[in-house]
């Protein structure tokens, strides 16, 4: 179809577990009702690939709308298309390092430049800016992290295992 992009959303502090839990049957719903074509999600984390015709802000006002009538609350939605999103893979500037290591922050908008001196908290951790990410290796996993990065607070984290496989639906 003319004008069809191909998107890839992820939705901020989906619960996939007790109150208030999004089932991915539901997310994808929601996306039909939305109208987009082609709904896939990946793993109950709030990842979701579809087909529409609409602008990138308007695929997430539609969804961030359906999504707040379902919780009674606002959830963001990170919206990419799929060749933003491939970009985002290949710009990881620790491509070394173990992909469950490595997160994306993705944002709404680009981060300050002086995003990373406001972090706090970090050991071991390696930070480094996107075009709208902030990227965060995990030198010994992201479970004992007291890292803080105040810029990235109203974003959404997917390692890089996770952007992969949704590349790779983006492009299927």
């Amino acid at each position: 179809m003319a004008g069809m992009h191909t998107y890839v959303a992820l939705l901020r502090a989906v619960n996939v577990g007790g109150t208030g839990k999004l089932p991915m049957a539901g997310l994808r719903a929601m996306c039909g009702q939305a109208g987009f074509a082609d709904v896939r999600t990946y793993i109950a984390s709030g990842n979701v690939v579809f087909r529409s015709g609409l602008t990138e802000q308007e695929v997430a006002a539609a969804l961030e709308s359906r999504l707040q009538a379902h919780a009674g609350k606002p959830l963001g939605v990170l919206v990419r298309t799929a060749a933003e999103l491939a970009a985002v893979l290949a710009a990881n500037p620790f491509p070394d390092a173990p992909g469950n290591r490595v997160v994306a922050i993705f944002l709404d908008r680009p981060p300050p430049a002086d995003a990373l001196e406001y972090a706090s908290g970090h050991r071991n951790e390696v930070m480094a800016l996107g075009r709208r990410e902030i990227y965060v290796h995990y030198g010994d996993g992201m479970a004992d992290s007291r890292l803080r990065i105040p810029a990235a607070r109203a974003g959404t984290a997917r390692n890089i295992n996770t952007i992969a496989k949704l590349v790779e639906l983006a492009s299927a």
